[in-house]
């Protein structure tokens, strides 16, 4: 039997699906797992339909041995990331592979000698396909499905990437926040009641009716209210269009807030039911499953905090407990019993100690790994 390892550039639409669907054989056992969407999946592998692809670019590669696919992983190269950071760091994303170091090896050389000849200096990841989308491997908390746009992965990856000589650069942290307790915070509530009387802040929810107009502040707060945050690359219109069409079906009015002073909007947070509760009841098929988005709705019992972010002419002042305030109280009067905070850089300390405030518990955490080329 031939065991030569065989690493495959994805060339065609065949190809394309088969680096899709490979993820099914590596957790067909797992329990956790919450199989991708494939349409989701096309649209974000499309060179042409994702923004993300007007300032970066990219290759996916398979790993085939004895003529069965073993490995995955995609290299990355974005742009927009080395015109912030003035830096030459290339990615790695969407690593899935069986339990064979060889394999795996195989797959970050692949990638690291595409990075190096287009004059990268590092390979980060992973990167699913940036630090706006899903970062990270899962380093703890195995025991529990991934929230939504969160990432998952067997607890065997971390041996293969320190095997191979990736290091940890980043870890990020996911708090879990129970609903009662975060209510019955004296602190957070007596913060968020200063906060609020001392900036007159006015909190309003997403109007779906005027979807446009409201898409056109996030625009405006989210790449100024992160902008000095560890590897942040802003997002381009074309990315925040794309990631508000993607996501307004899912979207509860009630848990997108904006924060008002004296008219104008200073902050902004996004607040998302944990859909991953019915998409893995769909296996990554949207048909004949939509109706499920609907009919399982109040069986959800878990939100993800987003994003929440305030300009920084407005940030410590406790706003931001103003924030968590509204969106725990609302996410109550939907069912929700418990809600993750998530990601927060490990040395974010302002947000780190705002979840501490909610009583949250950091339950999961991610690293973000590097090697130098």
């Amino acid at each position: 039997m031939n065991n030569e390892i065989v690493i495959q550039k994805v060339e065609t639409d065949k190809d394309l699906m088969k680096f899709i669907k490979f993820p099914w054989d590596v957790y067909k056992n797992d329990k956790n797992w919450v199989p991708p969407l494939i349409v989701d999946r096309k649209k974000v592998f499309s060179k042409v339909k994702n923004p993300f692809f007007q300032h970066a670019e990219a290759d996916y590669f398979l790993a085939y041995k004895n003529d069965k696919i073993v490995g995955r992983i995609a290299a990355i190269k974005n742009d927009l990331h080395n015109s912030t950071h003035e830096d030459k760091v290339g990615f790695f994303g969407y690593f899935e592979c069986m339990n064979d170091q060889e394999v795996a090896n195989k797959l970050f050389n692949t990638a690291a000698e595409w990075l190096k000849q287009r004059g990268l200096t590092a390979m980060r990841g992973p990167a699913n396909p940036s630090v706006n989308d899903e970062y990270g491997m899962l380093l703890e908390g195995f025991d529990d499905p991934p929230r939504l746009l969160m990432t998952y992965n067997p607890e065997y990856y971390l041996t293969l990437c320190d095997n191979y000589g990736l290091a940890k650069i980043k870890d990020l942290y996911a708090y879990k926040l129970d609903t009662e307790k975060v209510l019955g915070s004296e602190k957070l509530a007596r913060v968020a009641e200063i906060a609020r009387k001392r900036s007159n802040i006015v909190i309003k929810s997403l109007d779906m009716k005027n979807f446009q107009s409201e898409l056109e502040k996030v625009k405006e707060i989210y790449n100024r209210a992160w902008e000095k945050n560890w590897g942040f690359v802003p997002m381009t219109e074309a990315e925040i269009d794309a990631m508000a069409e993607d996501l307004k079906m899912l979207i509860e009015p009630g848990l997108v807030l904006f924060g008002e002073i004296d008219g104008k909007t200073i902050g902004f947070s996004l607040c998302m039911l944990d859909y991953n509760h019915i998409f893995k009841q769909m296996n990554g098929k949207l048909f004949p499953y939509l109706y499920k988005i609907w009919t399982k709705k109040k069986e959800i019992k878990w939100a993800r905090v987003i994003t929440l972010g305030v300009i920084p002419e407005f940030q410590r002042r406790g706003l931001d407990a103003v924030f968590y305030w509204e969106n725990v109280t609302r996410a109550k009067k939907m069912g929700i019993l418990y809600g993750e905070a998530s990601w927060i850089l490990e040395d974010n300390a302002m947000m780190n100690r705002g979840a501490e405030v909610m009583q949250g518990e950091i339950y999961k955490k991610y690293r973000v790994y590097e090697k130098a080329l």
